[in-house]
């Protein structure tokens, strides 16, 4: 049996422009920012370094591995992109259907790099070799799909057949005939080991510096000395290159379908009656998901209608902190359409998604995430304390809306109001600062118990009553003695004197937003003398004295 491989490269810059592209297209864009196309030079970042760079980038001297900055220096309209693997798996799985509907059996390698058995003489047309003929179909299917970069290479064994697709041009296929795969990869250079990931670029880079150029070159030694010089992964190399033949294909199971969705007819305009007649389908919708012994802890709902410049999506993914009951995704639904839909009619507004501004004509639940159900089943004795202010909140919730009720969650940061970001209950938050990082000018432990919205007005003097400041080295200008928490006008404040007090800790930062907005600041801990301790912050501001300001208290 021999094998097809199919390649798509580039894939993780590939799979980050179309979810840039899915997110504008259900949201819209703001006015004044344009989308990313996918002809713009764009990298993939993972620590400040490249780690995947499109052609466009290429062509201006990007390359992997490099910095951040280097990169930038190169190309100043360079694309920066996050990894993410899980983004670039979520957006690949549609490529392996494609694929699928053509040809059953496919093994998925990586995000970006699948196999199949190729096929025989069924696809064979007009004197075109059948396995060229089937890679010609495949390309149509994923062009038609928005894959236009896919390569194929077909061969004896999954190691050359991806070689093989690495050297076709865009939609093409590279055939190597049968029994030829020992000499097609002996004519190769061995720069093409450094594709391998980091192992085979260090492969390749001491094969050169020992003046060995092709992979045949390589295969004339030894099986001593390889094994001895080079390592288990030298020793798979060279056997691939003396024509071992490999393992077959591990294929994939198709997925089940799992999604559900519910067509109206005539569309509903009325959030009310879209989330009554959804009830239904969303019990239909966790049933399927129990007779499988799963549950969805991630849903994407979509809700479809037809506006006047064509057919609108309003697309949001929501997240359960355990999982979804079919009341759970009624209240989504719900959530979802009432801030763009009336009872009494329509109203063009903002939505989590879209705007609606025609009646809805299809609502489709689609899971992103699922787990196995018994890890999600209630203990011997039914839910405990944890189980029931789950169901508590989410009833809070869906009388108040899903914005209303937050929880903070820590990340980094200096001051007290930077260590934390509300996120709505239930959802997963994302974009958070890592804890782990060194932060310069943060304020020691213990965290204040009360971290104020916006911070209050404050005043510190010393003894003689000169106002306290920092100066340029990070050193206090005088002693303080008293101070004061809200303004001159502010009910109940007044002078204390000053028990103690600790600091500072100066920080310099968002100097390019202007001396009022960042620039120069320091944080100090002042206990007064009735025992109350507070978070106190200076700021330099462009008069060239500053204003003191109260963060948090510490009650």
């Amino acid at each position: 049996m021999r094998t097809l491989v199919v390649w798509c490269p580039d894939w993780s810059v590939t799979a980050a422009v179309m979810e840039l592209a899915d997110s504008a297209d259900s949201s819209g864009i703001e006015p004044g920012i344009e989308p990313v196309s996918a002809a713009a030079p764009a990298v993939v970042l993972a620590n400040n370094r490249v780690v995947v760079c499109n052609a466009a980038a290429r062509e201006e001297g990007v390359r992997r591995g490099q910095r951040r900055r280097d990169a930038q220096a190169r190309c100043p309209e360079l694309v920066l992109l996050t990894a993410n693997p899980d983004r670039d798996a979520r957006w690949f799985e549609p490529v392996l259907a494609a694929v699928e509907e053509i040809r059953p059996g496919v093994a998925p390698l990586r995000p970006g790099l699948l196999a199949v058995p190729a096929p025989g003489r069924y696809f064979a047309r007009g004197g075109v070799d059948g396995e060229e003929a089937a890679a010609a179909l495949l390309a149509e299917h994923l062009v038609a799909a928005g894959v236009w970069d896919c390569r194929f290479g077909v061969a004896d064994d999954l190691y050359t057949a991806e070689r093989a697709a690495r050297l076709a041009a865009p939609q093409g296929c590279v055939v190597v005939s049968s029994g030829g795969s020992a000499e097609f990869l002996r004519e190769l250079p061995v720069t093409v080991l450094a594709d391998d990931g980091e192992e085979g670029a260090e492969l390749a880079d001491l094969l050169r510096r020992l003046g060995l150029v092709r992979l045949g070159e390589f295969a004339a030694l030894s099986a001593g000395e390889v094994s001895n010089r080079f390592g288990a992964y030298g020793v798979d190399v060279w056997r691939r290159a003396q024509g071992a033949e490999a393992a077959p294909l591990a294929s994939r199971t198709p997925p089940p379908e799992l999604a559900c969705e519910i067509s109206f007819e005539p569309p509903l305009d009325s959030a009310e009656a879209v989330t009554f007649s959804v009830r239904t389908t969303t019990e239909r919708f966790v049933a399927g998901l129990a007779d499988r012994q799963l549950v969805a802890t991630s849903v994407r709902i979509e809700a479809e209608f037809e506006g006047a410049a064509g057919l609108g999506v309003s697309a949001r993914t929501w997240m359960h902190p355990r999982c979804f009951t079919s009341r759970d995704l009624v209240d989504r639904v719900h959530w979802q359409l009432q801030a763009g839909m009336a009872s009494s009619g329509l109203r063009s507004r903002k939505t989590f998604g879209a705007t609606i501004s025609a009646p809805v004509e299809r609502v489709r639940l689609i899971p992103e995430i699922v787990e196995p159900a018994g890890d999600h089943a209630d203990g011997l004795w039914g839910g405990g304390a944890d189980d029931q202010v789950v169901r508590g909140v989410a009833r809070v919730q869906a009388m108040v809306g899903y914005d209303a009720v937050r929880v903070p969650v820590l990340q980094g940061g200096r001051g007290a109001a930077d260590r934390q970001m509300l996120v709505p209950w239930g959802e997963r938050a994302v974009g958070l600062r890592p804890v782990d990082r060194p932060w310069p000018g943060q304020i020691p432990g213990p965290a204040p118990a009360r971290v104020f919205v916006e911070a209050l007005e404050g005043s510190v003097e010393d003894e003689s009553g000169r106002p306290v400041g920092v100066s340029a080295r990070g050193l206090v200008t005088g002693e303080p003695w008293r101070f004061r928490v809200g303004g001159p006008s502010r009910a109940g404040s007044r002078w204390q004197p000053v028990a103690s007090w600790a600091g500072p800790w100066p920080v310099d930062e968002s100097w390019w937003l202007g001396v009022d907005a960042g620039g120069r600041a320091a944080r100090f801990q002042v206990v007064g003398v009735d025992g109350r301790a507070w978070l106190l912050r200076w700021q330099e501001r462009a008069s060239g004295s500053g204003a003191w300001q109260v963060e948090a208290a510490y009650d």
